[in-house]
């Protein structure tokens, strides 16, 4: 068993805690008017808010934060994996054509590349690492999972963005005993994820962007010919408004209600081990993913940890969390299992942190911008556990539509997309948990090497019967 007696089970976790404390903003507490009102201090509103100020100087630009610091959301809690969509090709090319997908797979690719540039220049030491993203299978029934994309990318002209890899070539990047064969999408990287939301709060600030925290929005609609947001202390007129709200999207009145799912995502993390690093050859800063459903993602820290994370928490019925979302101590000792189980090395070795957070999951695994208001307001979500470096696409779109400008940026594939429905509560709750509980039952039977029931096989199949996108 791992040791974890000393393990602070925390709602925000190591990352917020590494990155330190800052004072937070004064809450909304007049009546204001703005050009731009952005609703969510997470990655995808301080995204839009940033491209905004450098598109347009003088806008007036008022963000809203229900968290009584931006960041504090899942933006500062994720596993900090800065991937481009590379992986995700195949899908998009059949949802919106080679033309799109290839747009929308360069456009994610070009985020990664800007977070880095911000870094550099806004000296913000967020320790962006580029380093490769390797997805492995650590079972048989996983092998060749990532097949259709590598050929995706080959067949679109960008073959070097996928390759497959030997079981050999993986464990020249991590030896693990529990892993197989792989493919690798070189141009990713990893970030402290709370670092790098709270370095781009700080350069908001510089700017001269209001931000005022603390300030849970209680409506949100029309005004005239622009938008209006109501909080407890004041209100926000503005001529476009943009909605970044993650999984507060499916909530019982959000805009999202039918389009979305919230689950959640937990993460352990060790305590220095660089000397299984060392055994591991795990030292190119590689970020890992498995090729389940319920997915198993992990990678190493500046000062030699493991964050291994797990996104096999429950579905929140109506998107009302309850907290488990954070603090679920049946996922957090699963996930610490599955750890042993690809790293048996850790034996004895002290997890000292855990944490979790919701996970607003599309049902095409692909996130969206969808049009309110007559075109007066813009919804973003559905990173589904992916969003470090596409919320920075999404973002640097919403701002081009939020300023009403006509761009590259303003016709990509995931613009006012139709993607497929949820069925309402409670339906969409007890079906949902029904699968996922089939799904985690199948992938354990699978990973012992055992066929898996059938009952649990056929409740697996029903997300890709009805037009869902499970897993990567």
């Amino acid at each position: 068993m791992l040791d974890n007696r000393e393990m602070r089970h925390t709602r925000l976790g190591y990352w917020i805690e590494e990155a330190g404390t800052l004072a937070p903003r004064p809450s909304l507490a007049d009546d204001r008017e703005a050009d731009v009102l952005i609703v969510g201090g997470g990655y995808t509103g301080m995204w839009t808010a940033w491209y905004a100020r450098q598109l347009e100087p003088e806008a007036r630009i008022v963000l809203l934060e229900a968290e009584e610091v931006c960041g504090h959301g899942p933006s500062g809690r994720n596993g900090g994996f800065c991937n481009a969509m590379w992986f995700s090709l195949a899908s998009m090319r059949d949802r919106w054509g080679a033309e799109g997908a290839l747009a929308t797979a360069h456009a994610a690719q070009a985020a990664v590349e800007r977070i880095e540039r911000f870094c550099a220049e806004q000296e913000v030491d967020a320790w962006f690492r580029p380093a490769g993203y390797v997805q492995v299978s650590t079972t048989a029934a996983h092998d060749c999972s990532w097949l259709t994309a590598v050929e995706a990318c080959r067949e679109l002209g960008v073959p070097e963005m996928l390759r497959s890899l030997s079981r050999e070539e993986v464990a020249e990047r991590c030896a693990s005993p529990a892993f197989r064969a792989g493919a690798e999408s070189p141009t990713s990287a990893t970030v402290q994820p709370a670092r790098l939301a709270l370095g781009l709060r700080e350069q908001l600030l510089d700017a001269g962007v209001d931000i005022y925290e603390s300030s849970a929005v209680r409506s949100f609609r029309e005004a005239g010919d622009g938008v209006e947001a109501r909080t407890a202390g004041g209100s926000v007129r503005a001529s476009r408004g943009v909605l970044a709200i993650g999984s507060a999207a499916k909530a019982r009145r959000g805009p999202l209600r039918g389009r979305l799912t919230v689950a959640s995502s937990h993460i352990v993390l060790t305590e220095p081990v660089p000397d299984v690093l060392e055994q591991l050859g795990w030292t190119g800063g590689e970020c890992i993913t498995d090729s389940r459903s319920l997915l198993h993602y992990f990678r190493t820290t500046n000062d030699g940890r493991i964050a291994f994370g797990w996104g096999g928490g429950r579905i929140a019925m109506g998107a009302r969390t309850k907290g488990r979302a954070e603090l679920d101590a049946a996922v957090i000792a699963a996930a610490a299992d599955h750890l042993h189980d690809y790293f048996p090395q850790l034996r004895g070795r002290q997890i000292t942190h855990a944490w979790g957070g919701p996970i607003d999951a599309s049902p095409t695994h692909l996130p969206a911008v969808t049009t309110l208001c007559q075109g007066r307001a813009f919804v973003a979500a559905g990173y589904t556990g992916n969003g470090v470096g596409p919320s920075n696409m999404v973002g640097r779109t919403l701002a081009s539509l939020a300023l009403d400008r006509s761009d590259e940026h303003t016709h990509l594939a995931f613009i006012d997309h139709k993607t497929p429905r949820v069925p309402p509560e409670p339906f969409h709750w007890l079906g949902g948990e029904s699968i996922r509980f089939a799904i985690e039952k199948k992938e354990e039977a699978e990973m012992q090497g055992h066929p898996p029931g059938r009952v649990a096989s056929a409740v697996a199949k029903v997300p890709e019967l009805i037009g869902f996108h499970i897993g990567r």
